[in-house]
């Protein structure tokens, strides 16, 4: 049965995040009573309002992919590929979606807003693409041969077919309410007399979208960052979607940012079953660990952009980044706080101050940390904060701390003590910097600085706030070293 099909499918991918520690908030699964109820709720809304038809279609149709085909699914030579299997010529009724009443819309809305998908030139192809908008879509199956969907709420011998089913679980598991309504609730007045300024002026002075009434739980978590493939930002989220939203009220404003990813390709192909060219991840994060996997699939590739994947690569950044960079500024630092000041920090001197090319080092950090954060480029945010381990362990040679603490001197032994608070509070820095990819080593980061209290109340997130320099009080007292980032040794 298709039911348990699927959730087996459903369960694999519950079980790769447990394992690569991915957290989010709800699984959304389109079989719930939850979704069904919203999809339906929309489905009736549309339909009542006309936006929804039924119409008669004839042609070609794909017995594998169920769905008709056009001449664009033809193959150079006319004829349609194996990928559609079966090919019969169908004559059936179903239910359409106006579409193209809404192309210049959606021509309007991506114009006005400039990173409406990131990155930009994924926009200008979603333009071409809206461009080329000609007919309604077919939002139907008859349940004489599809019955395993949402059955229409106005038509019980059709099921819906795709797209309100699987695009809706973004806004049904998020609180979205398909019954409220600004006239409903009288926040949108109907109005009747349009010389009356009074009405004029009352329409202004209330709500005047579907949107303002929607409940709060929903509000605070919309307008989303979608995070989506390239393969199904044309025509999937970047034109039925949007269109979709739009026709049920959302404003321009409350539409989802379209986030476009690339693939990762192995040997500059696209990974598929059938080509037998594929990675299993269970057995990537059994053999290097989930943070090794995490990192390397954040790191190495350019939002937007394609990738190849490389295991060699993955244990040339792991070992170059993580193992000599990072940890090693971990392990050297705390070490050299037990050896040289009994595990203690003292807060610097009021004439202490960090050379220019190290402060240097932490200001490009946080800033260039936001606007990269901001551009949706993780691989940046993480090449920063690299940048400054980096300056810190050459910090750390320059000024040879382990020389300093055979010297006689009260003035070497209080740059030493300076130094190496300054170390510390680096680390504590990037720790909450690298929390997102590598959730794990920075709670290991945070234990060994003897740090906790900083998570209090936070489920490990933090704002740059948090980045402020010299939070780590005078005399704190760290942690025991412990080997964070072994390298990965290849035979």
């Amino acid at each position: 049965p298709p039911a348990e099909f699927v959730k087996g499918i459903t369960q694999r991918f519950i079980d790769l995040w447990k394992k690569l520690d991915v957290k989010y908030d709800e699984w959304a699964e389109t079989t719930s009573d939850r979704h069904k109820k919203v999809v339906q709720g929309i489905l009736q809304r549309l339909f009542d309002a006309g936006q929804i038809y039924k119409d008669k279609q004839a042609g070609y149709y794909s017995v594998r992919q169920e769905q008709f085909l056009t001449d664009k699914e033809r193959s150079p030579d006319g004829q349609f590929g194996a990928e559609w299997g079966e090919i019969e010529f169908r004559e059936e009724e179903n239910y359409y979606f106006r579409l193209a009443q809404h192309k210049e819309w959606l021509l309007s809305y991506i114009d006005s807003r400039k990173d409406a998908v990131i990155p930009d030139f994924r926009q200008t192809e979603l333009r071409n693409a809206v461009e080329r908008i000609s007919g309604d879509l077919c939002i139907s199956r008859p349940k004489s041969r599809l019955d395993w969907g949402i059955e229409l709420p106005f038509d019980k011998d059709f099921v819906t077919y795709v797209w309100f089913d699987a695009l809706t679980n973004y806004i049904s598991f998020a609180g979205y309410d398909p019954n409220a309504s600004a006239v409903a609730t009288g926040l949108r007045p109907v109005v009747t007399d349009r010389s009356s300024e009074s009405v004029r002026t009352a329409h202004r002075a209330v709500a005047t979208t579907d949107f303002d009434v929607q409940p709060q739980e929903f509000r605070n978590k919309w307008p989303a960052l979608q995070i989506i493939g390239k393969d199904i930002l044309v025509p999937a989220h970047g034109i039925y979607w949007l269109i979709m939203l739009h026709a049920i009220g959302f404003p321009d404003k409350q539409m989802p940012q379209l986030l476009v990813h690339g693939w990762w390709n192995l040997g500059g192909a696209k990974m598929s079953k059938s080509a037998g060219n594929i990675i299993d991840p269970f057995a990537l994060a059994d053999k290097y660990s989930a943070e090794a996997v995490r990192y390397y699939l954040i790191s190495d590739i350019a939002t937007g952009k394609d990738a190849d994947f490389s295991e060699e690569r993955l244990i040339e950044r792991y070992n170059a980044d993580l193992a000599n960079n990072l940890g090693n500024l971990l392990n050297r630092t705390l070490n050299m706080v037990h050896r040289y000041c009994e595990g203690s920090l003292r807060k610097p001197r009021e004439s202490w101050k960090l050379p220019a090319d190290v402060m240097d080092g932490y200001k490009q950090l946080v800033d260039g940390y936001t606007a990269a954060t901001v551009a949706v480029r993780p691989e940046i945010v993480i090449e920063r904060s690299l940048y400054l381990a980096s300056v810190f362990n050459g910090f750390i040679e320059a000024q040879s701390p382990w020389n300093l603490a055979k010297s006689p001197k009260q003035e070497d032994r209080e740059f030493l003590e300076d130094l190496l608070y300054d170390c510390a509070e680096s680390l504590r820095i990037l720790a909450m910097l690298f929390s997102p990819v590598l959730p794990k080593a920075a709670d290991r980061i945070f234990d060994q600085l003897n740090w906790k209290s900083e998570l209090s109340g936070k489920e490990e997130r933090f704002s740059l706030a948090d980045a402020e320099w010299g939070r780590l009080p005078d005399r704190h007292v760290v942690g025991k070293p412990a080997p964070l980032f072994p390298r990965i040794e290849t035979t």
